[in-house]
């Protein structure tokens, strides 16, 4: 069965496509067919001028129906598509979600935050950790950060916070909100010790792949702040020559280190597992469980 998902964030747009498929256990197993990524930025538009220009709505119409041809050629069965933090802060949401939905036919929905957070937890990667942790699933993207905590396999509490990289590099997360997380954190989290971080995030994502950690492996926060310093040193070109980073990337993986930083430390947490997976891995599994249990 082919499955697909289209996350419209805040820095990028992605479409997920995966196979689901049972093996000899009767387990369902997701195999990645293909993953396609369009940096369309819609936060530089909406977290500086409230709302998406026709520039980038021509381009998001443009995307999506390059996406619907790549679907029709995939032959994907079913699809889920849902836009997150720029499309829920931007005015002219609903005009811009109508043109799309009749130039291409894609009906997009826009979640709130704990929707988001719920749905990347829906890929359950911590319930095959060591169960006498704390988990936190920890996902930075352009204009929010969705937090999910669990202890002993039981939800504690699934928050989101309008602290993301566009709007850091906007300068517009005010002192009072980092403490606002801060104090919610330390409050909710301190009488579960200790706490192991799970990120999700194009940019711990490409942090992992430059560490060369093996597959399996945490990343400690030491490294987090080493990182931050040695990329925080450097220009933006720098960082794409260095690194071999691209410019939608360069720019927003110093202020996406400094959110996961910050969790860590206000939770003790010592270290974050890094299992490349992102918002679309999550709706592909919950696509799955509404066409499995409807």
């Amino acid at each position: 069965m082919k499955l697909a998902a289209i996350d419209i964030g805040s820095n990028a747009v992605r479409l997920l496509i995966n196979d689901a498929i049972k093996n000899a256990q009767g387990e369902v197993v997701f195999n990645k067919v293909g993953l396609f990524r369009v940096p369309l930025r819609l936060g530089f538009d909406v977290f500086d001028k409230g709302k998406i220009s026709i520039t980038k709505t021509k381009k998001l119409i443009a995307t999506m129906q390059a996406f619907h041809l790549l679907l029709d050629v995939y032959e994907v069965n079913y699809l889920k598509v849902c836009a997150t933090s720029a499309m829920r802060d931007a005015r002219n949401a609903s005009e811009v979600l109508k043109k799309v939905k009749k130039e291409t036919g894609i009906k997009i929905n826009v979640i709130s935050g704990n929707d988001e957070a719920s749905f990347i937890y829906e890929n359950h990667i911590a319930e095959t950790l060591t169960p006498d942790h704390a988990y936190l699933y920890v996902d930075v993207g352009g204009g929010s950060t969705e937090l999910t905590f669990f202890s002993q396999q039981k939800l504690v509490f699934k928050k989101s916070f309008n602290i993301g990289t566009i709007r850091l590099l906007k300068n517009q997360v005010t002192e009072n909100k980092w403490m606002k997380m801060q104090e919610y954190l330390k409050t909710h989290t301190q009488k579960y010790q200790p706490v192991t971080a799970i990120g999700s995030g194009g940019n711990i994502n490409k942090l992992y792949s430059i560490s060369k950690k093996k597959e399996g492996q945490a990343l400690s926060l030491l490294m987090l702040k080493n990182y931050y310093k040695k990329f925080d040193a450097l220009t933006i070109a720098e960082r794409m020559q260095t690194f071999k980073l691209r410019a939608d990337r360069a720019d927003v993986i110093v202020p996406a280190l400094s959110i996961y930083i910050k969790v860590l430390e206000w939770t003790s947490a010592q270290q974050i597992f890094v299992p490349k997976i992102g918002l679309a891995d999550g709706l592909i599994h919950s696509l799955y469980h509404e066409i499995t249990n409807p």
